[in-house]
């Protein structure tokens, strides 16, 4: 069953190892959500702007972590600048990768 599981969801993220490596959070979040509450330290850029920005956030040469409310947004995010080459892990809610960081 934990074969199963690992092969639909992957091998479990070390998040604190990657925040050690250097890892970048992006909160994709919008700013007035960002401004109720953040990881310290995490860029606030949203969603719709991910796109955009991929160029600029691969330029900083560092692993990315993505969050947002619940992961859903997050996981978009991912998926976007993973198809522009970028090493990039949805860590998912922010509050709890807030919680597994501290």
């Amino acid at each position: 069953m934990l074969s199963f599981i690992k092969s639909l969801f992957g091998p479990a993220i070390n998040y604190k190892e990657l925040m050690e490596k250097g890892a970048i959070i992006i909160d994709v979040r919008s700013p007035q959500e960002f401004d109720n509450g953040h990881i310290k330290g995490s860029k606030n850029i949203p969603v719709n702007m991910i796109q955009r920005e991929a160029n600029s956030i691969k330029k900083m040469g560092k692993p990315i972590i993505t969050v947002c409310q619940s992961g859903g947004r997050s996981g978009m995010a991912k998926s976007i600048l993973k198809n522009n080459g970028i090493e990039v892990y949805n860590g998912g809610a922010w509050f709890k990768l807030n919680s597994k960081l501290n």
